[in-house]
């Protein structure tokens, strides 16, 4: 793929580019069309596999690079369950730092620690009342990040959104707004589809 022989293009990329570049990066390594059984028990004809490119070196960059983008400057901390949300946490938070902006990183866990604090929130300690984002690489049905959402909630956090690497346009959205949580997606599944198509015809 033309991306591979050119590292530096999740630097280098302005925002508009490096969001067709992301996409084309999807295509190649995250998505997949056959039968598929979803962590929410549904079947599904696709997978996508964010792990793929946000575990991907330039991958990690360019959705760091774009997701930051849409953070209003009143966020000064990112969130996100464990283990989807890591690298993108990370790579957010990261990529900011470089920016100039200070964006801490926290991971939420799906059950509290065994041992030691027994806390279901891992990074530093933030006063009550901070602004989180919480982040997802791929949202379905929605119930993973809400999850976080109310974790951060109930550590006193304010958290009012929520931004995703991919919406699959399957009930994640409508259960945010129930939620009062604006939500963004960096792409939507007709996105993927139709470039992988194209990329598959070429």
């Amino acid at each position: 793929m033309m991306l591979i022989s050119d590292p530096s293009w999740a630097v280098q990329a302005d925002l508009p580019r490096l969001h067709d570049l992301l996409l084309d990066l999807l295509c190649d390594r995250a998505y997949r069309e056959g039968d598929f059984l979803l962590s929410s028990g549904q079947r599904s004809t696709y997978y996508i596999n964010g792990k793929q490119v946000t575990l991907h070196p330039q991958g990690a960059v360019a959705v760091g690079r774009l997701l930051a983008a849409r953070l209003p400057q009143e966020i000064t901390a990112v969130a996100g369950l464990t283990l989807g949300a890591d690298p993108i946490v990370t790579a957010v938070s990261v990529v900011a730092a470089y920016a100039g902006r200070d964006l801490t990183p926290l991971i939420v866990r799906k059950e509290a620690k065994g041992h030691g604090t027994q806390a279901y929130i891992e990074g530093p300690e933030l006063p009550a009342g901070t602004a989180i984002a919480v982040l997802e690489d791929v949202v379905t049905t929605g119930g993973s990040a809400l999850k976080a959402v109310t974790r951060l909630r109930d550590a006193g956090y304010v958290v009012d959104r929520v931004l995703a690497l991919v919406d699959r346009q399957q009930g994640g959205a409508e259960l945010y707004a129930q939620e009062g949580l604006i939500f963004d997606a960096l792409y939507r599944i007709p996105d993927l589809q139709q470039r992988y198509r194209a990329l598959a015809a070429d």
